[in-house]
């Protein structure tokens, strides 16, 4: 599998980190179901089959963090984006819903 990283060009997968699923949010830690939501986040998750977002750290390179869209029954990607402009455009999102 290659990775077109946005600042180095298509890579090999020797040169990421896989970090985990891109979509999951983190629970408050000041909610009143606090533990119960911190279980869920770590240990019940689904695995659907097609496309999922994943954050992938380019470590043997320019050292960004990506959002790496990828079909995981294929392992085709359709697309990579930098973490930072993905959750930039998520606050925008975000403020423009509220």
């Amino acid at each position: 599998m290659r990775i077109a990283c946005p600042h180095c060009g298509e890579r090999s997968l020797d040169e990421f980190l896989y970090s985990g699923d891109a979509t999951v949010k983190r629970p408050d830690f000041a909610s009143p179901t606090a533990m119960e939501e911190f279980v869920a986040y770590t240990f019940e998750r689904t695995n659907p089959p097609g496309l999922h977002r994943e954050l992938w750290y380019h470590s043997a390179g320019c050292h960004a963090w990506l959002v790496v869209t990828r079909n995981v029954a294929t392992h085709a990607i359709s697309d990579v984006k930098l973490a930072r402009d993905v959750a930039l455009a998520d606050k925008t999102s975000t403020k423009d819903t509220a």
